[in-house]
């Protein structure tokens, strides 16, 4: 990979506001809101990389603050992968953690004058968000988990994705669509070749992904396609209004 392209790799990571952006952005709003992506670095196959999870957390919460007026957060690259311990590279901090560093976040937001934070989360073994948001609600903060299963299923259809969301497990059509999309250069060659198909996971906490692969990859990544990516995102970047709604307005169904 050039320079160049890892140049863009970082800005897509890293936000580039200034303080007074944030001040001005904030000025007049009711409530704030900050969007924090949270990726993972693990295996995806031999073709994507370590920090697919991350880029494709980046990706949506990027397209998120094109649209709607969030303050967007730098990513949490680092989470809970251990059912990915048996490959080469994969590298987690333990749940308790990561409950720790989002409440963090969350406080320091809040003493800065946002009061509503939006998990963007893009690795499903991150459980622990879910209970990190439950329990925020029940303190009375404003705090969201992003994309929820209804929102990927709706972006699957309106992409034309063909694998269900069972079947696209890990490494697979959406992964795959979404960084040909958005970084198609380290998109690495052979993922037309290594579709694997295990719908039956039931014991994968207890014995990990390497007992359902040798490859690191369930699903379907022959089907990714630039375009079903780029759709995906516009559809999520949809569905994140009625997220937001929630978040600033007087109710708190749904969050």
């Amino acid at each position: 990979m050039s320079g160049s392209q890892i140049r863009s790799a970082a800005h897509d990571l890293l936000p580039t506001d200034t303080t007074e952006d944030v001040r001005a952005r904030g000025a007049g709003a009711a409530r704030q809101v900050a969007v924090l992506p949270v990726g993972s670095f693990e295996q995806h196959g031999a073709y994507l990389p370590l920090t697919t999870d991350t880029l494709v957390a980046c990706a949506i919460a990027r397209e998120i603050a094109t649209v709607h007026p969030v303050h967007l957060l730098p990513p949490v690259t680092i989470s809970c992968s251990h059912e990915h311990a048996a490959w080469p590279g994969t590298v987690s901090i333990s749940s308790v953690t990561l409950h720790a560093v989002i409440g963090d976040i969350a406080a320091s937001l809040r003493r800065s004058g946002v009061d509503a934070l939006v998990l963007v989360n893009g690795h499903g073994g991150n459980y622990v968000l879910g209970n990190v948001v439950q329990e925020s609600a029940a303190r009375g903060e404003r705090m969201a988990l992003f994309p929820a299963a209804e929102d990927w299923e709706t972006a699957r259809q309106r992409a034309g994705v063909r694998t269900s969301l069972l079947t696209d497990m890990h490494a697979g059509e959406i992964e795959t669509s979404i960084l040909l999309h958005t970084h198609p250069e380290l998109v690495r060659p052979g993922y037309e070749t290594v579709d694997f198909i295990a719908d039956d996971r039931r014991r994968l906490l207890t014995v990990g992904m390497s007992a359902y692969t040798d490859s690191g990859v369930i699903g379907r990544p022959s089907l990714g396609a630039a375009e079903k990516g780029k759709a995906l995102l516009a559809s999520l970047t949809e569905s994140f209004g009625e997220c937001l709604t929630v978040l600033t307005g007087a109710g708190a169904e749904g969050a």
